[in-house]
């Protein structure tokens, strides 16, 4: 390939990096300024809390969701016990509720006026139930959403160690716990890092569940730097400790990785134990134990908020939400999908250092928290305004009004650095399993250029695309943080308005819209579910 056709890759995809590289030079600029008298406030009344909080959260979802994801991944996959083949995809299902619905159903359910609490006075006379507003509460709510990132991955793990291994280990008389312990689990540990490791940065990221707890981490410090100080440099400066603690948690996660081993068995689609008698009972309860509170109670109880007041809301204020959340999930989707191709394709047609560490680059932006991101972006846009776009207008005779801060063109690129690595992963898979040997006879018959994207690769990228634009859109719809700092006057959706009413404490009426959520989150989730139970097969 000549150097002329791997140059004209060379501006989508430094753009693209640049654009990622924004958000990080504008943290590290923020320090260039600091207010003294806030970062006194901050440091004086709530940055030991900040800091006690955030890495009591990070150790306890981390132990938490390795415990559950762990135990439950090995259970379906090597025990046999009633209830194990639903069980094995159902698992699965709290993916689609998002952190902050958990909590607001959780804090509604068990708090003093809540019906669980009220409903045991009334049969057991004065009592009370441990506060579920507090750190073991909001603990608990995390660890039940993001299990599954760990239940997934260590799952596949578990199925694709084989017999072999697990068979030979009891024929040296270990028990099914010691081979768990010396075989299982070592050789597993990549993948349950990597597991960790995304629930984690979730944690670090999340916002709205800890603001439903009134459990201050930096996301919330962020934000009331910003909305009660007015000072978006505090707020950068703040966003930089919280991308250090995700820093943290990558590295972490490559180090446990480095040091793990894979093993090379044909994949098992089939357990390794049967449990009989309490053996059998427990691990049933413990599995639907888990499936209850992360998705059963939860779907049931906002059902019943829904029939008792939400049905009320169904008015045209709630169709404004849901057209406005539809609109930035589409339009997000179609952006986001549109430059990932555009990054897939440079990758492929040419695989140079500079191309693949630009690309690598303009996919780190997932690690970035909303509120981070948001931030950063604020400020890199409100310079601009200020240094070039209110002047420009000005000269030109213009009204001289900011034009990039709180504009609908700022939170879609603020979506596109989120949720580029999203849209990537599925279009770089589909794109590598074209042969090369297609588009050559494509060109040898005279058809290259827009005809060969257009009758060649748009059909077999299909798949792959709408996958892509489907992750996309329901990320986008979900997220919190990012679109209640960015979105332009007016343009609420359906998690601002599950803010805006957990804040005030109107659970009932918060339930439309997480509803809604909810049944938007299920379309992948079950698409995952048939992915994961067709994969066994595959491997063979």
């Amino acid at each position: 390939m000549s150097h002329a056709p791997q140059r004209r890759w060379y501006l989508p995809v430094g753009l693209t990096a640049a654009l990622v590289i924004l958000p990080l030079s504008v943290l590290v600029l923020s320090w260039q300024s600091i207010d003294m008298q806030i970062w006194s406030h901050l440091l004086d009344t709530q940055m030991r809390r900040l800091l006690g909080n955030t890495l009591t959260l990070v150790v306890g979802v981390g132990v938490g969701v390795t415990v559950l994801g762990v135990s439950l991944a090995w259970l379906t996959t090597l025990c046999e016990f009633p209830g194990r083949r639903w069980l094995d995809w159902a698992l699965m299902l709290p993916f689609a509720i998002p952190a902050y619905v958990l909590a607001f159903v959780f804090v509604g359910l068990l708090d003093f006026a809540g019906p669980v609490q009220s409903a045991l006075r009334e049969v057991f006379g004065p009592m009370r139930l441990p506060r579920v507003r507090s750190t073991g509460g909001v603990i608990t709510v995390l660890v039940l959403v993001f299990y599954p990132y760990v239940y997934l991955l260590a799952r596949s793990a578990f199925l694709a160690q084989g017999r072999g291994l697990m068979e030979v280990a009891r024929v040296l008389g270990l028990s099914p716990l010691q081979a768990f312990w010396r075989v299982a689990l070592p050789m597993a540990r990549p993948a349950i890092a990597a597991g960790v490791a995304l629930a984690l940065m979730e944690t670090l990221a999340d916002f709205g569940a800890v603001s439903v707890f009134n459990f201050d981490t930096f996301t919330t410090a962020i934000y009331k730097t910003w909305y009660g100080f007015f000072s978006l440099s505090s707020a950068a400066q703040l966003a930089s400790l919280l991308l250090l603690f995700v820093m943290l948690v990558l590295y972490a996660e490559r180090r446990a990785r480095g040091a793990g081993r894979s093993g090379n068995e044909r994949a098992r689609s089939q357990p390794l134990y049967r449990l009989r008698g309490i053996k059998a009972l427990a691990a049933s309860g413990w599995c639907l134990l888990v499936f209850a509170c992360a998705f059963v109670i939860p779907l049931l109880q906002l059902l019943a908020w829904f029939w008792q007041r939400g049905r009320h809301d169904l008015d045209e204020r709630y169709l404004g939400l849901v057209s406005h959340t539809v609109s930035l999930g589409l339009g997000a989707a179609a952006f986001t999908v549109s430059v990932a191709l555009v990054l897939a394709f440079a990758r492929r047609q040419a695989p140079t250092s500079t191309i693949r560490s630009g690309v690598a680059v303009a996919n780190l932006g997932y690690a970035l928290p909303g509120s981070v991101l948001a931030v950063s972006l604020m400020l890199a846009f409100s310079y601009l305004d200020n240094q070039l776009v209110i002047p420009l207008s000005q000269w030109l005779g213009g009204a001289g009004k900011p034009l990039l801060l709180g504009s609908l063109w700022a939170l879609l690129l603020a979506y596109l650095v989120r949720f580029m690595a999203v849209a990537y992963g599925p279009l770089e898979s589909t794109l590598a399993r074209i042969r090369p040997s297609l588009p050559e006879a494509s060109r040898s018959l005279g058809v290259g250029g827009l005809p060969l994207l257009r009758k060649v690769y748009l059909p077999l990228l299909l798949p792959g695309t709408l996958s892509a634009a489907l992750l996309v859109f329901v990320d986008v719809i979900k997220e919190m943080p990012a679109t209640l700092l960015m979105r332009p006057f007016g343009w609420d959706t359906l998690a601002v308005r599950v803010f805006e009413m957990t804040s005030e404490g109107e659970w009932a009426r918060a339930s439309l819209p997480a509803l809604t959520l909810v049944a938007v989150g299920l379309v992948p989730v079950i698409g995952l579910i048939r992915r994961s139970a067709r994969a066994p097969g595959q491997r063979h």
